[in-house]
């Protein structure tokens, strides 16, 4: 089931990059939320979609929100990949793809690469915005308006 806006985003955990756990409870509920669902380390449009959130890392940190990468990639792959392009947010590896089906995150060309979805949140979790396009670099300006939006 795909969630929508208005949906509450569920509770997830998963490694990050420095294969520490991450629990999404531990920060629902403190500040807004950009989540965003990518195919694959290391791949042209999944490089750029990255880079572009790190170049405008501040922007978001500025208007209190987190930046949260999720790939079916490994824990050292997100390693490689963070370390590669000083990537300064969250990447969360969702190898067994638990988080990708909790939220119901379509899957693009048809049906062969995992989709790009970014959703935004209010700090309670509640979904805002949702930006579904494998146009990977028109997702931080809509996810940035959307922030925008969340806290003036």
């Amino acid at each position: 089931m795909e969630l929508k806006i208005g949906d509450k985003i569920p509770n997830f955990t998963a490694k990050d990059a420095n294969g520490t756990d991450f629990d999404s409870q531990n920060i629902v509920g403190q500040k807004p939320l950009v989540i965003y669902f990518y195919p694959k380390d290391n791949t042209p449009g999944c490089t750029t979609q990255a880079c572009s959130f790190r170049d405008q890392y501040e922007d978001f940190k500025d208007l209190g929100a987190e930046v949260i990468g999720i790939s079916s990639d490994t824990v050292a792959s997100h390693l490689k990949f963070s370390k590669q392009f000083k990537l300064p947010f969250i990447l969360l590896s969702d190898f067994d793809k638990k988080i990708r089906k909790a939220f119901g995150v379509p899957t693009g060309m048809f049906g062969l690469l995992p989709g790009r979805v970014t959703y935004v949140t209010d700090k309670n979790g509640v979904i805002k915005m949702i930006f579904d396009s494998m146009l990977a670099a028109k997702h931080i300006p809509k996810a940035l308006q959307a922030i925008k939006k969340l806290v003036s």
